[in-house]
């Protein structure tokens, strides 16, 4: 009986503009549940970060990260209804990231969507957390529409993107291993900084110079549009080794510098390529390193010497967020995509 109702109010959905979907969000280390309107209108936005558990680790422990999920989460959707105005009966649908991401932290969000949509008798939609980030640049820009190029950069993604429409990505090219987050929090834990390692790269990257030559030789714009960052990071950990052998001391600041140069400059450049091949005139940035004003320096740099704009969210919604979600499963549900079943299940990798 659910799921008949289901579809019925989920063919309802697609032709209603101003639909109101409740997002959830859990697939790494925050808790987070939002209310949207329309796809770009965020009438709430609540995050539950598990920075300062995991700090102590140097990292996410997936364990722990899935045990504060199940603690956090029945109070944080709760917030988000009241601070929306609404009740779960005005909900349109139930959102949820089903993959990719952490298996235990993504089963969570999704159990509890689950039982959610199922206990007020709403649609569940099943969210790409990928595509999700993309979206996130329809909240912040809401005049915002396909086609464009989407470059998504985060813990653990790197991917260049071609938006042919709202549910026509195509994917151009990408990291070949570590994604730039990933290789950011790498050095990090090399150079012994805090947990999270990207923003204090980023931090210490200002104070220093990039004048050590990571590369012995010059990395230029592949073919296929791939990225590789693993050699980077094993230059970086084999100089600051070096050092350490001899007894000198490392600067710091300046690895930073260095490796930020290395690691945005050729990704820029990259993007900048897959502009020119797609014919688009714009670039949306998207993901958690969305927020490295390094990055988004650099990508300006080449939009303005080659001929394209370039866009981003807000920080808030650069990293892990529920409104992203509840965005994207407005502009599937529009067009009769993402409808979901009560055996939904997680999946920590999605090939694109």
């Amino acid at each position: 009986m659910y799921e008949e109702n289901a579809k019925i109010q989920f063919d309802e959905l697609k032709n209603k503009p101003d639909a109101l979907i409740l997002g959830i969000e859990s697939s790494c280390d925050e808790t987070a549940a939002a209310v949207v309107r329309g796809g770009r209108e965020v009438l709430s936005n609540v995050i539950a970060s598990q920075i300062e558990i995991h700090r102590r680790f140097g990292g996410v422990v997936p364990e722990v990260a899935s045990r504060n999920h199940t603690l956090a989460l029945p109070n944080i959707i709760d917030q988000a209804l009241k601070e929306a105005g609404v009740t779960a009966s005005d909900l349109d649908g139930v959102a949820v990231t089903f993959g990719a991401g952490l298996i235990g932290a993504l089963l969570v969000g999704v159990s509890a969507a689950k039982a959610y949509a199922y206990a007020i008798n709403k649609p569940l939609i099943a969210v790409n957390h990928i595509e999700a980030h993309v979206s996130a640049n329809f909240i912040a820009d809401k005049t915002l529409e396909p086609p464009f190029c989407a470059l998504v950069a985060s813990g653990g993604h790197t991917l260049l993107l071609d938006i042919k429409g709202y549910n026509e990505f195509e994917k151009l090219g990408g990291t070949l291993d570590d994604a730039l987050g990933e290789a950011f929090d790498k050095v990090a834990r090399v150079l012994s900084l805090p947990y999270p390692g990207g923003p204090n790269v980023e931090k210490l990257a200002k104070e220093g110079k990039p004048n050590i030559k990571l590369y012995k030789h010059p990395k230029g714009v592949r073919q296929d549009l791939s990225v590789s960052y693993s050699g980077l990071k094993t230059a970086v950990v084999n100089y600051v080794h070096t050092l350490e052998q001899r007894g000198e001391p490392v600067p710091v600041a300046d690895v930073c510098a260095s490796f930020t140069s290395e690691a945005v400059g050729l990704l820029a450049k990259t993007a900048a390529e897959c502009v020119r091949r797609s014919g688009r005139s714009l670039l949306a940035l998207a993901g958690g390193v969305a927020s490295n004003g390094d990055l988004r320096a650099a990508l300006k740099a080449e939009g303005a010497a080659n001929g394209f704009s370039v866009c981003y969210p807000p920080h808030v919604l650069c990293t892990d967020n529920a409104a992203m979600v509840a965005s994207r499963a407005y502009f599937t549900a529009r067009e009769g995509k993402g409808l979901a079943g009560l055996d939904l299940n997680a999946k920590s990798h999605i090939a694109f």
